[in-house]
């Protein structure tokens, strides 16, 4: 092995880990103001790619328009799904509510399966395919449009988070639900806002990652389970870490696929998943938590 492989694994981890880190950030938003688990945040992910597949192939749309649609359509869904499935039974037990979410994933995937049918497609590269060499590693244009999207995305957040009113009023449901609403802030739309956000952000990993990898109606079962799992590796509840787990995981997957076999590149996630519950299921970047009594 030399450096230029080294570094193709890293360029490669990066590049996929941006999508796990995305799908990641999703399942925290909604975590941190629901207190539960949504399952269905890869299905967002999938109607990301399959939804700018139909408006670019389907309606014959431009590709910059055919993207923004489909994200906003998710986001559009994410809402309906707070509004339509959780909130009737927002005060049934939390197992109920992570139950009411994988019945969703379910639903939408028969959905897509039926309207846009069971083929792979693929979106076209945002500005060509010829690879760019660096450092003797070759790289699809495609994966550095991943990465800085990726970037960008979560600094926005951050200013969301820290800079804004709305943002603030989110992290303070966060803390403490009960104390926020007795402070005049709106919980229920704060958790229509967490759906939004998470569909949101979903399926911008879904648009930027389909040039690489391609989608099908049932990409998201997968991706939502490794979401889940960088999401508990950089310690749920705190979004940057979830982002950071999912960075990690997609590197750590790439060197084991490189190094090992491929066929060992999904159980491998599940490994460290497995040990990171045994030894510090806190998270590498989550605080234990305590409650008094």
């Amino acid at each position: 092995m030399t450096f230029s492989d080294y570094l193709q694994f890293l360029l490669s981890g990066l590049t996929v880990g941006s999508t796990y880190g995305l799908t990641a950030l999703g399942f925290t938003i909604i975590f941190n103001t629901t207190g539960i688990v949504n399952f269905a945040q890869g299905e967002f992910v999938m109607l990301g790619g399959m939804l700018g597949v139909f408006f670019l192939s389907g309606l014959g749309l431009p590709l910059p328009l055919a993207l923004l649609l489909a994200v906003l359509a998710t986001l559009l869904i994410g809402a309906l799904m707070e509004r339509l499935t959780i909130r009737p039974v927002q005060d049934a037990p939390v197992i109920n509510l992570v139950i009411v979410t994988i019945g969703v994933s379910i639903l939408v995937r028969g959905i897509v399966q039926i309207v846009l049918g069971k083929d792979t497609h693929a979106l076209p590269p945002f500005t060509g395919s010829a690879p760019v060499s660096i450092a003797g590693a070759a790289v699809q244009p495609q994966s550095l449009w991943v990465l800085c999207i990726t970037c960008g995305l979560l600094l926005l957040l951050r200013h969301f988070f820290s800079r804004t009113l709305w943002g603030k009023a989110m992290l303070a449901c966060a803390f403490d639900r009960k104390a926020a609403f007795l402070a005049g802030i709106g919980v229920r739309r704060m958790v229509l806002l967490s759906f939004m956000i998470s569909a949101a952000v979903g399926a911008t990993g879904g648009v930027i990652l389909a040039p690489l990898t391609m989608t099908s109606y049932d990409v998201g079962i997968m991706l939502g389970l490794k979401g889940f799992a960088a999401a508990v590796l950089g310690g749920l509840g705190n979004p940057f870490g979830a982002a950071l787990g999912g960075l990690i995981l997609g590197v750590l997957e790439s060197f084991a696929a490189g190094l090992l076999s491929s066929a060992y590149k999904d159980a491998f996630t599940f490994v460290i998943l497995l040990l990171l519950l045994f030894c510090k299921p806190s998270g590498l970047f989550g605080r234990r938590g305590f409650e008094r009594v």
